[in-house]
This record gives structure tokens, C-alpha cells and sequence, in this order.
């Protein structure tokens, strides 16, 4: 007989989500997810002037700030045909970059590590041979006998007290997981460590953006960064030489410890490369434009059917009309009014509640798809697809970590453990494309272009735009419906909708629930495993759900203790 499992909300993400699911003989047979918020975004936005559409936007979420940002700007120049000039380009690509870089630390280390590290069995071990394995993988300079030594000193303090703090209800002891103490320290160290190192990506960000989260220097048309190289008071040589500086100290850590780490953690854990698969269709876009109408990018994209590296279809720019014309949401499982499907440009927002039904609408999140197929998009989605387009770096890191981790060649990336792999490759180019978006700056700046904004025009009546961007989870589009220069319609489909939608038009699993068919359970009480898969997908309900009164009715009142 099948155990029903109900997992809610489901934690170490950002935004509210809840799995269900049923198990029957240790293994998944069936699942259901959840967004059980409502976005009201798209209402926000409406009748307001498209150059502050950004504004709102990058209020999505707290956490992914310049991703929607980003986005949005792009959906309005795409609308107005816009030219962009290149320091504005490449300004925003080093914005981009270092965002990717930091938010994929924290989800390996801050997000998902603990579903596979047992904090607790990092006491059981001597530092020594925590650095004995540190050393067979990396040169980082913090893999030392005297900082593991203060790692599980202060390990200690928690335990001895009693008083875990975040980490007091994890899965201690769990079968599932099966780390050796020593590797179980060298994990935790490096978690400790990534909250330090993810700050210098911070940092870069907020000299070029104005401030994080939540950046400042945007605009429809280009950046606000001034440059002079003579005045303190805008973007000087000095600012871009520290923001060099910052870069070399993050690829320290990307390679020598973040890269090194998922490859470990692939090899230890190489029976998750045949969970967690589901739907094995994946799309990404193209990232990080080097030339002025944005039709030449640095990172390629594409889509791949069912698998099939042989099937790659490239996506070639951000007018390309392949991307515009397959992309489509279906409400039949959502609480919006209605049982369509519809291309963004066409949708309307309107909600219906009308509780949790199986068989029926389930959830606020949306189902995309793509040529009508749920898809699936994130770091697994965007290697596969480079990997496919033959880009160099992609194609690099990708076999080195293959030959850690598989003897099945790539296929093993399609799985639970392949997106925690993919997420490490995809760093680790990433941190080549931020050294080489910097020197594009600077090798630009070099000639006498200070030039970063060109002035937008809007036309009388109606035009419409998509702002494509391969965020750090995945493909994000705003589209945009402009009539006599006011917003008329605008819809985000962001990467949390396309993998955590439910069953789409036909009735087809949305990518998280496909994934967690045939995971294995082996305590349906302590359900590590269903964890282990969604977390892989680095969840982020915030960009897919959203709560608002427009009357502003009191909704819940928080009290501080």
C-alpha cells in the first residue's frame, strides 16, 4: 500500500513550496508540486511607463534582484529595437557574472551541501586526515590541519550545548548519507568558508550596480555608470582595478575548492546519477552579448529533445523567433481563471483559488512549455546545451569533471547528482567569462569609448518585446506589451516556473515532479531523498509566486520575540 508523503512548506529555498508525494516498496510512484503563494507582479506593472518596469521587477525576489532586472530592461530594448553600447554591455555582463558566481556558491554550500554532508560525524574524525584528502584534490590555502582544528572546535561548542542553530534538524545519522568523517569536515570547513567568499562577488556587484541586492544602475537604453578616469566621483580605473582584484580572489575558491568539492561529492555519490532524471527535454538562451545589437553572445544557447545531444537546436539571439514562438503557459493545474494555454504576449493574470485538487489546480505556479513539452532549464539545461554547441570552456570542465565522477560519459549529468555537477562546471566557466568580460571593458575603455547609454524612443501604438537572460537557475524571459508608451501587458517566466509547474495542458508532469518518479525512500518519516532531488534544482519559489491585496487588507502579522 502506498505512504502519502507531504513535505511543507519545503525548507533551505527561497519562497514557499510544498511536495507531495507517494511511495510505495522505498521508491516514488507519483508526485505533486506545489507554489502555494500568488505573484501579483504582473498586475503592479501595469499602465506604468516601461523605463521603470526594472524598478518593480528586481522586487520579485530578494534574493535574484539584477537577474529580473536585467531581464526587464532587455523586454523593453528587444520592443524598441535598441542598439546598446558596449561598456554597457560589458558592465552589465560583469554584473551578471558575478551574481551567477555568488549565488551558486550558496546554493551548493548554504542550500543543498547539508542533504549530503552529516554535520554532526565531522566530530568523529581527526583534522589530519580531513587534510590528507583536502590535499589529493586542491591547493587551497585553508585546507590546513589548524582550520579544520577550529572548525570542529567551534563544531563543538554547538554540539556541546545543545544548540545546533540551523543546523538542528537536519538528517543526522540518516542512511542516506554515507560521507567519511574526514570528509564530512573538509565539507563543513568549506561551508563556513563560502560565506565569507561569496561576499567578494557581492562586492563587485555593488561597485558597478550601486548597491546589492536590488541594483541601481540600470537603464532602458544602456547603464548609468559614468566613466572618467579622472574623477572620483564615477567609475574610475582604481574602482575597475579592485573589482580585478576581487575577481582573482572568487576563482581561488571556484576551482580550487567549489569545482573540486562537486566533483568529490559526484564520485562518493555516483548512484545519484541515475535518480532524478524526469524530463530530459532542456532549453537555454544565449548570455552575455559582445556587440551592440545583440546578436553575438559568449556563451551560446539552444534546446535539446529528450536527451538527445544529437537533437541541439541553437538559439542564436534574442530576437530569434524559434525562442519567441515555442514558449507558452498552461493554467489547467493553476488557480488562474480558465483552462488555457497561451503564448506570455497573450495572458492574462487573473486569480481563482480553489484548494488543493489532485486531479485538478493544485498550484499558483504556472506551466510553461516548450513546442508544447514541459521542459526543463537551469545549470544541467545550459551545459548540456554549450557542451552540445561545442563552446571551449564549457566543453573543458565538463569532461574533467566526467572523468571524476562517471565511466557513462555525459548521460550522467542528467540526473539528481549531474545538477550539482553541472551547477560546479557551470562556475567555473563562469568565472573565466567574468575575467574575460572585464578585460573586454578595459580593452574598450583603452580606446576612448566612455560612452554607456543610448536614449530610448517610443513609437505611438503597439510594440512588443522579450528579455531573454540565462540566470544562475535558469532561462528567464519578461515579455512586454507597450501601447502609447505605457505597459499594456507584462508576463515573467522564470526558471522556479518552468521546473516547478505543475501538470501542464496534457496533463504532463511539470520537471520537479517527473524527477522524483522511482527516488528512492528509505524513511518515509524522514524523507532525505525527495529533499535531495528538489533541492538539486536550487529552488526559488519568490521569482514563481508572489502574495498581494490590492485593497490593503492586513494578509498576516509578524510579531518580533
Amino acid at each position: 500500500m502506498a505512504t502519502r508523503i507531504s513535505i511543507d512548506p519545503v525548507t533551505r529555498i527561497e519562497g514557499h513550496l510544498r511536495v507531495d508525494c507517494e511511495v510505495d516498496n522505498g521508491h516514488v510512484i507519483k508526485a505533486w508540486v506545489s507554489g502555494q503563494m500568488w505573484r501579483g507582479i504582473e498586475l503592479i506593472l501595469k499602465d506604468r511607463d516601461p523605463r521603470e518596469a526594472w524598478l518593480y521587477t528586481q522586487r520579485i525576489c530578494g534574493v535574484c534582484t539584477t537577474v529580473h532586472a536585467l531581464a526587464s530592461v532587455r523586454a523593453v530594448e528587444n520592443a524598441l529595437n535598441m542598439e546598446i553600447p558596449l561598456n554597457a554591455q560589458y558592465i552589465r555582463n560583469i554584473i551578471c557574472a558575478a551574481h551567477a558566481i555568488q549565488d551558486q556558491i550558496v546554493h551548493c554550500y548554504h542550500l543543498s551541501v547539508l542533504d549530503w554532508v552529516d554535520v554532526t560525524s565531522a566530530l568523529k574524525n581527526n583534522p589530519r586526515k580531513a587534510v590528507a584528502l583536502a590535499q589529493n584534490t586542491s591547493s587551497w590555502h585553508l585546507n590546513s590541519t589548524q582550520e579544520f582544528q577550529a572548525v570542529q572546535d567551534r563544531l563543538k561548542s554547538f554540539v556541546g550545548t545543545n544548540q545546533l542553530g540551523i543546523f538542528a534538524n537536519g538528517y543526522w545519522g540518516h542512511p542516506a548519507m554515507t560521507l567519511s568523517p574526514e570528509a564530512n569536515l573538509l565539507a563543513f570547513a568549506h561551508y563556513l568558508q563560502a560565506l565569507e567568499v561569496q561576499r567578494k562577488a557581492s562586492m563587485i556587484i555593488s561597485i558597478l550596480g550601486g548597491k546589492t541586492p536590488h541594483i541601481q544602475n540600470l537603464a532602458v537604453g544602456g547603464v548609468a555608470n559614468a566613466i572618467n578616469p579622472d574623477s572620483p566621483a564615477t567609475l574610475t580605473m582604481e574602482r575597475l582595478q579592485y573589482v580585478k582584484t576581487l575577481i582573482d580572489e572568487l576563482g581561488d575558491f571556484v576551482h580550487n575548492v567549489y569545482f573540486a568539492d562537486v566533483c568529490a561529492l559526484g564520485a562518493s555519490y555516483r548512484d545519484w546519477t541515475s535518480y532524478g532524471a524526469g524530463v530530459t527535454n532542456y532549453l537555454s538562451v544565449p548570455e552575455f552579448p559582445m556587440d551592440t545589437k545583440e546578436t553575438q553572445f559568449a556563451h551560446p544557447g539552444g534546446s535539446i529533445l529528450a536527451g538527445d545531444m544529437g537533437r541541439f537546436q541553437p538559439i542564436r539571439s534574442f530576437q530569434e523567433e524559434y525562442f519567441r514562438k515555442g514558449v507558452q503557459e498552461s493554467v489547467k493545474h493553476s488557480w488562474y481563471k480558465g483552462d488555457w494555454t497561451r503564448n506570455p504576449w497573450e495572458e492574462d493574470t487573473e486569480p481563482h483559488y480553489t484548494d488543493f485538487q489532485e486531479d485538478g489546480k493544485y498550484s499558483w505556479v504556472k506551466a510553461p512549455t516548450f513546442y508544447g513539452k514541459q521542459t526543463q532549464v537551469g545549470p544541467l539545461a545550459n551545459i548540456l546545451c554549450m557542451y552540445a554547441a561545442g563552446h571551449a570552456p564549457t566543453r573543458k570542465y565538463t569532461d574533467k569533471a566526467l572523468a571524476a565522477i562517471s565511466q557513462s560519459g555525459i548521460g550522467a549529468l542528467q540526473s539528481t547528482m549531474g545538477r550539482h555537477v553541472a551547477r560546479g562546471i557551470r562556475t567555473a566557466v563562469m568565472h573565466e567569462t567574468l575575467q574575460r568580460q572585464w578585460q573586454a571593458l578595459m580593452d574598450n575603455l583603452a580606446k576612448g569609448d566612455t560612452k554607456t547609454f543610448n536614449r530610448p524612443e517610443f513609437p505611438k501604438g503597439e510594440v512588443r518585446g522579450a528579455g531573454l537572460h540565462e540566470a544562475p537557475r535558469g532561462v528567464l524571459s519578461h515579455w512586454v506589451v507597450i501601447k502609447n508608451a505605457k505597459i499594456h501587458n507584462y508576463q515573467a517566466v522564470v526558471p522556479s516556473t518552468w521546473n516547478s509547474g505543475p501538470r501542464n495542458g496534457q496533463d504532463s508532469p511539470g520537471p520537479y515532479e517527473a524527477s522524483l518518479v522511482g527516488t528512492p525512500v528509505a524513511d518515509p518519516e524522514r524523507p532525505l531523498e525527495v529533499l535531495r532531488t528538489v533541492h538539486s534544482f536550487d529552488p526559488c519559489l519568490a521569482c514563481a509566486i508572489h502574495v498581494l491585496d490590492k485593497d490593503a487588507v492586513e494578509i498576516v502579522k509578524v510579531r518580533a520575540l
